[in-house]
C-alpha cells in the first residue's frame, strides 16, 4: 500500500513538476526583482551605560542595581521621544529623525540599553546612533540642575554680600590704623570682632555651596555610551538571496498545494486502475489519444489503416484480441461501441476496430447508428444519402447489401445513418430493427455498431439487448467517475 502510494506522488510530480518549477520562478523572480529595486536599509548600534553621579566607575559599584535598572528602564522608553530625536536631527543637519526608525533593547535588571537606527545612509545611521545618547544626556542633566539652582542661587548672593561687609569693615580698620586713643582702641576691637564674625560666615556658607554642589555632581543621573556606533558595510534589508529563496520555497509549496487540490477536485477516470475501482470492471485496451483530424477529411484518424505499424494501431489490435478472448463461450458477432458522453472518441475506436478486424481476414459491416449525429461517413469519406433509416423504411423484407458501402478497408463495408429521422429511439427499439440486424449479422463475421452516447439519450440502451458485448470507451482525464457510473448501470439495467 505504501508502495502505491509512493508510486502516486511520484506520478503526481511527473505530471505537474512544470507547475512547482513555474511557481518558484515566478515567485522567485518576483522578488528579485522587488528586492533590487528598493532603497536598502543600514542598521547601526551603540551600547549605552546608565550611570549615577559624575563617575560611571563609583556609580556602578557604590549605587543600588535596583535603582540603576530602574533608571534603564525609564531612560529605555524616553530615548526615542520626538523632542529627543527632533534635536538630534536639528544637530546632525538632517531633515528627520523618525521615531520607527529607532528601537531601544533593554533586558530587565540590567543598566545597559541597546540603541539601535536604521537608514539608508549608513554613516547617517551611526552618527544618530551616537548623538541621541548625548542629546538625551545634555537635556537631563540641565533637568536635574535646576533642582538645586536655586540653593545655590541663594548661598551665591549671601557669600557676595558677605565679601562686600568684609571688605568694607576691613577698610574702616585700615583707616584707623594704629589707635592714639581709648575711642580708637574700642572702635577698633569691635571692627575686628566684626570682621572676624563675617570671616567666620562665609567660611560656613562656602561648605555650604560647597556641600550642595558635591550633592548635585552625586545625584545627577546620567547616560554615557559605553560602545560607539559605527557605520554598517552591509544593508540588513533587502536581503536579495534570502528573499529569492524564501519566494521560491513558497511559490513551490502554493504550487504544490494547487497541484494537490486540482487533484482533489479533479473526480476524472484516468488509468486502468480506476476502471477497475470506479466501475468494477476490466479494461480491454488503452489507446492513445488520436489527432484531431480538423485539417483535411476525417480519414487521417484511421491511424489502423494509413499507420499499420504505429504504436496506436498496435494498441488496436491488441484490443481486438482482448475482445476475441472475452468471448470464448459465445463467439462475438454484434458488438456496440459507446461512451458515457459525447467527444469521449467512441465514433473513432468503433472505426478503427473495425477495420482491424477487417484486417485479420474477418467480413466486418461497420454500423452508424448514431441518427442524431452521425460521423462515420466523414471519416471514411463516404456519402450519407442512404443507411440504416433506408432498411428500416423500405421494403418489409429488408436486403442490406444494397445499402452497404465498400471503404478502402478489404473486408469492411460501412452502413451509414441515411437521412435523420425524427424518432431515432423509437427506430432503434422497434421490431424491424431487431430483424434488420439479426439479418445483418447472419452475412458477415462482425457487425460493430456506433451509438450516441450512453448518458445522452436511450439509443444505446435500447440497441445493447440485441448485442453480443458492449464496448464503453472512457476518455482518461475526461470522463468523470459519476457519469460512468451512471452509464455502466443504465446499461446493466437492460
Amino acid at each position: 500500500m505504501a508502495e502505491l502510494e509512493l508510486r502516486q506522488y511520484l506520478g503526481l510530480f511527473k505530471k505537474w513538476w512544470w507547475l512547482v518549477v513555474l511557481g518558484a520562478v515566478l515567485a522567485g523572480g518576483s522578488a528579485y526583482v522587488v528586492s533590487i529595486n528598493t532603497p536598502p536599509i543600514y542598521e547601526a548600534a551603540s551600547m549605552l551605560l546608565v550611570t549615577y553621579g559624575e563617575d560611571p566607575t563609583l556609580s556602578s559599584s557604590n549605587t543600588n542595581p535596583i535603582i540603576l535598572s530602574r533608571l534603564a528602564s525609564n531612560y529605555a522608553t524616553l530615548l526615542d521621544q520626538p523632542v529627543i530625536l527632533e534635536t538630534t536631527a536639528s544637530r546632525l543637519g538632517l531633515a528627520r529623525v523618525k521615531g520607527e526608525d529607532v528601537t531601544v533593547d533593554w533586558e530587565e535588571n540590567q543598566q545597559i540599553i541597546r540603541l539601535l537606527v536604521r537608514d539608508h545612509v549608513p554613516q547617517n545611521a551611526a552618527d544618530i546612533a551616537n548623538t541621541i545618547p548625548v542629546v538625551f544626556g545634555e537635556r537631563n542633566a540641565s533637568l536635574q540642575s535646576s533642582r538645586f539652582a536655586e540653593s545655590k542661587e541663594a548661598l551665591s548672593k549671601e557669600l557676595k554680600r558677605l565679601e562686600t561687609d568684609i571688605e568694607a569693615t576691613q577698610t574702616l580698620i585700615d583707616a584707623i590704623g594704629t589707635a592714639t586713643t581709648v575711642a580708637d582702641e574700642v572702635e577698633l576691637a569691635r571692627l575686628e570682632t566684626t570682621l572676624a564674625r563675617y570671616r567666620y560666615n562665609y567660611g560656613q556658607l562656602l561648605a555650604d555651596y560647597e556641600k550642595i554642589r558635591m550633592s548635585e555632581a552625586n545625584a545627577i543621573e546620567n547616560i554615557v555610551i559605553f560602545q560607539a556606533a559605527s557605520a554598517p558595510q552591509n544593508p540588513i534589508y533587502p536581503r536579495t538571496t534570502n528573499n529569492v529563496l524564501l519566494a521560491a520555497a513558497v511559490g513551490m509549496a502554493l504550487a504544490v498545494g494547487i497541484a494537490f487540490l486540482v487533484e482533489y477536485l479533479d473526480d476524472t477516470i484516468k488509468t486502468a486502475e480506476d476502471v477497475a475501482h470506479v466501475l468494477g470492471l476490466n479494461t480491454l485496451g488503452t489507446i492513445a489519444r488520436l489527432r484531431s483530424g480538423r485539417r483535411g477529411n476525417g480519414a487521417e484518424r484511421l491511424v489502423t489503416s494509413m499507420e499499420p505499424r504505429s504504436p496506436i494501431s498496435e494498441a488496436f489490435r491488441t484490443l481486438r484480441t482482448n475482445i476475441q478472448f472475452s468471448s470464448v463461450d459465445k463467439p462475438m458477432r454484434r458488438l456496440l461501441v459507446t461512451s458515457s458522453g459525447p467527444g469521449e472518441g467512441k465514433s473513432l475506436t468503433a472505426a478503427n476496430l473495425a477495420i482491424v478486424f477487417a484486417q485479420a481476414g474477418q467480413s466486418v459491416v461497420l454500423v452508424d447508428a448514431d441518427l442524431r449525429r452521425p460521423v462515420q461517413h466523414k471519416l471514411f469519406d463516404l456519402s450519407n444519402d442512404t443507411g440504416v433509416t433506408n432498411g428500416l423504411l423500405g421494403d418489409a423484407n429488408p436486403g442490406v447489401e444494397q445499402w452497404l458501402l465498400p471503404t478502402s478497408v478489404e473486408n469492411l463495408r460501412l452502413l451509414a445513418s441515411g437521412p435523420l429521422p425524427p424518432n431515432p429511439s423509437e427506430l432503434l427499439g422497434s421490431q424491424r430493427m431487431a430483424k434488420f440486424i439479426e439479418h445483418l449479422a447472419q452475412q458477415v463475421d462482425l457487425v460493430v455498431f456506433d451509438t450516441p452516447p450512453v448518458l445522452a439519450v436511450t439509443d444505446a440502451a435500447v440497441l445493447s439487448r440485441q448485442m453480443d458485448g458492449v464496448l464503453v470507451v472512457v476518455e482518461a482525464g475526461g470522463t468523470r467517475d459519476s457519469e460512468a457510473r451512471r452509464a455502466i448501470n443504465e446499461l446493466a439495467q437492460v
